[in-house]
């Protein structure tokens, strides 16, 4: 895949796959970027201006947890907004790509 078009597909995804990472669980950002980096090849510094949005626009919202091994981690959870946005980004996501897999099963 030509790398402009992968890295456009992968940027569309990115608020959507955090959304799902935290809808399975709360996490802390570095986790999250791990996830992300091993499973679309994100680079880590993608996701902390993605965090920091996500907390502006009120779908995110953060708490502090205590470490054994270092200063405190801030973890994320979906807040009211950001549980709605998922469902919503979702469903779309889910009919959008059905219709781009109908289109490719044809042209194959």
């Amino acid at each position: 895949m030509p790398e402009a078009i992968e890295i456009q597909l992968k940027k569309g995804a990115l608020e959507l796959c955090v959304l799902a990472l935290l809808h399975q669980h709360d996490s802390y950002a570095y986790e999250i970027a791990s996830r992300l980096a091993d499973a679309i090849g994100m680079g880590e510094g993608t996701i902390y201006p993605l965090m920091r949005r996500l907390q502006s626009d009120g779908l995110v919202e953060t708490y502090l947890v205590e470490s054994t091994a270092g200063p405190p981690r801030k973890y994320y959870r979906l807040s009211e907004a950001g549980k709605k946005s998922f469902n919503s980004q979702s469903a779309a996501w889910k009919s959008f790509s059905g219709a781009v897999n109908d289109i490719l099963g044809g042209a194959q």
